[in-house]
């Protein structure tokens, strides 16, 4: 029942019996005892139809089970607390430099604004989220390598858990913004899907018949090394031509006729402009000749793409679409696979950080 209310939102009685298939004597056994646990509240809806007494309705109290999710980049770093039913009720961030970047600094600088950003909010965290661009074993947090940070085996889960006092889970970025998208924006109710975002790399996440697909140990959805130009550019993994070194940020950068450096701002601002979609060309095609490959090993219905692709414009995300349904067998034999940008912004880490941390207090890891 809670984790209804934490996705779905609100509901009457009736209807969650309806919807979890427990008889009324049943339900209200349960709503009265989370009641009195201070965990929903019940109240009278805003909008009221008919005559007669109205149903109230069943809902999350937030600040009664809240978590806290991090999300690291390159280049700046965000916290939010998290109340159970998917309202942020705190948030910080900060940029980082070549001298704030090393493990050290972000770990002390995230603690140190997760014990002021609590005092001021007067909560306690029953766990932690922590999105990493980088690759994350599981089971403890360790981030093996994370080469855009220049972080190599970094016990980050233990070292946060440790200081902070609560469980402290990490993922993958890209893995992270898959759950995000599958529990709360485009990819809600698809049972198969894949995310894929691009910063300076480029990362996937997938769902596989509507759950998280976590790999050994955690390790999955390094779709950006996918090697699709066997004469292109070095990429940093050792290997040449890799799928990220074509549509990664420094590619769309060099295609639009400006530096790899470029911040980032700057590379939105002209993917606005009139001929952006002529100047794309190159990279569209390498985007759809990896998502094509994505779709026929994988079998999506749905791919969402995120980060920096949400900026392309539309008429290019609508070709990329047409082309990966006519250029994929797997696409055209299961009638067609979605392509879609996601419309959760920057966000979208900390959104999946939050779900990522919430699975286990909600019983479903």
């Amino acid at each position: 029942m809670l984790r209804r209310l934490h996705v779905f939102g609100p509901a009457t009685r009736a209807a969650l019996a309806t919807e979890l298939g427990l008889n009324r004597s049943t339900i209200k056994a349960v709503v009265d005892g989370l009641v009195e646990d201070g965990v929903v509240e019940e109240s009278v809806p805003r909008q009221r139809s008919g005559a007669g007494r109205p149903s109230l309705l069943v809902m999350p109290r937030s600040q009664a089970a809240a978590v806290l999710a991090v999300d690291i980049r390159t280049d700046r770093v965000a916290i939010a607390v998290v109340g159970i039913g998917g309202e942020m009720l705190g948030r910080n961030s900060w940029k980082l430099h070549d001298r704030t970047r090393s493990p050290d600094e972000v770990i002390t600088h995230v603690i140190e604004s997760t014990r002021i950003l609590l005092e001021e909010l007067k909560l306690e965290m029953v766990a932690a989220g922590v999105s990493v661009p980088g690759v994350v074993r599981r089971h403890d947090g360790l981030v093996h390598e994370a080469p855009n940070l220049h972080w190599t085996d970094v016990p980050l889960g233990q070292r946060l858990s440790g200081a902070l006092g609560f469980p402290v889970h990490v993922g993958n970025d890209a893995e992270l913004g898959a759950l995000a998208e599958h529990v709360r924006g485009v990819a809600r109710g698809a049972s198969d899907a894949v995310y894929v975002s691009a910063d300076i790399g480029v990362g996937g996440g997938v769902i596989s018949s509507g759950a998280a697909m976590r790999g050994t140990a955690g390790y999955v959805g390094e779709v950006g090394h996918m090697v699709i130009n066997p004469h292109g550019r070095p990429c940093y993994c050792g290997s040449s031509g890799c799928w990220e070194t074509e549509v990664g940020e420094q590619a769309i950068a060099r295609a639009l006729g400006m530096s790899e450096q470029s911040p980032r701002g700057a590379i939105v601002a002209e993917l606005r402009t009139a001929d952006a979609v002529e100047r794309l060309a190159s990279v569209t095609e390498w985007l759809v000749l990896g998502l094509v490959n994505v779709v026929n090993v994988l079998g999506p219905e749905l791919v969402v793409l995120g980060d920096l692709f949400t900026a392309l414009p539309n008429d290019v995300v609508t070709h990329i679409g047409e082309e990966v349904r006519r250029r994929s067998l797997v696409s055209r034999a299961a009638g067609g696979t979605r392509v879609v940008a996601s419309t959760f912004g920057a966000d979208v880490m900390l959104i999946g950080a939050a779900e990522l941390a919430f699975e286990p207090v909600l019983g479903l890891a």
